[in-house]
């Protein structure tokens, strides 16, 4: 029996465990996820210090002449205390001397010998960076389950972390079944086609945070399928494409069946890519995709993004959404969700003209994709959408201002 779009991802979220975990050096956990809440242990900054080369003065002082009694940079140990009818010259990041007010920017005085003209209405605090503005001793920085990027990097190093726990990376085990299908560097006959599938899912899992690995093409029999299931076990997950549907040369789910196979869903009611079957053997997770092009990739994006996202560790597995507008009327058939990549130009989304599922150039040429209900006969241009970004690298080949 199928399940929902829905039901499939509750399944995959309520089962899929992440991986363990390792300690790595900052410089190579980029894009790997935490694995525990890290609090900090300094303030930042870490003292008072000024925002600006300047004076420290006080504002009772304003517009008077003061005498200009020291000088303090960057890196210096001072423990100055500043008296009214003085300033000390001061420069960016350095301590603020005791009992300041107030730093003044070089431009706003007039200087003469050893003393200083300030200007009139110095606000209390202007230019100063207090102790822990920016991060709280104690303060939670970084939650469980956070992608590293480079500028989480940045602020654990400012808390003087170099090396983190993150979880492993999840290995992901792909091979295809056909005799049919030959490797690009193959040549290939008048009934034969090259294999893509595995590369698209070699790929995208690679582009998703995982580690990908090619165990080959299996032949259309018993044994050869069951010796490419046997290879792959031990990785976190394993995706096969083709061999799921009721043809009489179809043993893959034969072959996963005699290793103990545990089935958690078979069948989604979704187009394309009913015969889609989830399961696991031990602690491996295995998902059979369908043998055509478009439908295995699209169904992957939606199924294998989310297992790999709970494989990683992440906190945030959820697809998030952007609402916008239909650029063209879409008629379809009514009776199960369906599953439409397009492209979306920052105010519209345009469905792609070509959607048969055997097809490979679809997603080349698409950014996002929409999933529409089963109840749904036609789309009106205009009407508003949910849309999901596949490689969202926002770019455009036009020049627009980036002033708001």
């Amino acid at each position: 029996m199928s399940v929902s779009l829905d039901k499939a991802l509750d399944i995959i979220f309520e089962n899929v465990e992440p991986c363990s975990t390792e300690i790595l050096p900052l410089n190579l956990a980029l894009g790997r996820i935490i694995v525990k809440d890290v609090s900090a242990s300094i303030n930042l900054p870490p003292y008072d210090n000024s925002a600006m080369d300047g004076y420290a003065v006080k504002c009772m002082d304003e517009g008077k002449v003061v005498d200009v009694v020291a000088t303090i940079f960057a890196g210096d140990n001072s423990d100055a205390t500043l008296e009214q009818g003085s300033a000390i010259k001061i420069m960016t990041g350095a301590c603020i001397p005791t009992a300041t007010e107030a730093v003044v920017p070089f431009e706003d005085v007039d200087v003469l010998d050893n003393s200083v003209r300030l200007p009139v209405n110095i606000k209390m605090n202007n230019h100063i960076r207090r102790s822990g503005e920016d991060v709280k001793r104690g303060s939670v920085i970084i939650e469980s389950g956070t992608t590293l990027s480079a500028y989480q990097t940045a602020l654990l190093a400012s808390q003087g972390i170099s090396y983190i726990e993150v979880y492993k990376k999840p290995t992901v085990a792909v091979f295809a079944t056909g005799e049919e299908l030959k490797m690009p560097y193959e040549s290939i006959q008048a009934h034969q086609l090259f294999n893509s599938n595995s590369q698209t899912i070699l790929a995208r899992s690679t582009e998703l945070g995982a580690q990908s690995i090619f165990t080959g093409s299996a032949k259309d029999n018993l044994k050869d399928i069951k010796d490419h299931v046997k290879n792959s076990l031990g990785h976190d997950l394993i995706v096969t494409s083709g061999g799921v549907s009721v043809g009489d040369a179809d043993f893959t789910k034969e072959s996963f069946l005699s290793f103990g196979f545990e089935t958690l869903f078979e069948k989604i009611d979704i187009k394309p890519g009913k015969p889609t079957i989830f399961g696991k053997i031990g602690n491996s997770y295995i998902l059979n995709l369908p043998g055509n092009p478009l439908a295995a990739s699209l169904i992957f994006e939606i199924f294998g993004e989310a297992i790999i996202s709970k494989l990683s560790g992440k906190s945030s597995i959820y697809r998030k959404l952007i609402i916008t507008k239909l650029k063209s009327e879409l008629k379809m058939k009514a009776g199960r969700d369906t599953i439409i990549a397009g492209f979306y130009d920052g105010e519209n989304f345009e469905v792609s003209l070509k959607r048969s599922p055997g097809m490979v150039s679809p997603l080349a040429h698409a950014n996002a994709f929409m999933v529409v209900s089963s109840s749904v006969e036609v789309l009106h241009s205009g009407t508003e959408v949910k849309i999901m970004p596949l490689l969202f690298e926002f770019s455009s080949n036009s020049r627009e201002t980036l002033l708001t």
